[in-house]
């Protein structure tokens, strides 16, 4: 059974990051969590989520398989 990783992608400069913010994680384990709206700049309300879009610059978490 395949496992999957959260990546948050954000832009910087001229360029795209990526971080992983975890691993290991079943399919809809992976979906649940990109589902929520705290996981993107355009959406997130929390303080931790803003923050980061201060410190980062836009961004959204997605899910690849490992």
């Amino acid at each position: 059974m395949p496992s999957y990783k959260i990546v948050r992608m954000y832009q910087r400069g001229n360029g795209n990051a990526v971080d992983i913010i975890d691993t290991g994680l079943t399919l809809e384990q992976a979906q649940e969590h990109c589902s929520d709206p705290e996981t993107s700049s355009s959406t997130c309300t929390s303080a931790e989520g803003e923050a980061w879009t201060r410190s980062r610059g836009p961004w959204f978490d997605g899910y690849t398989e490992e």
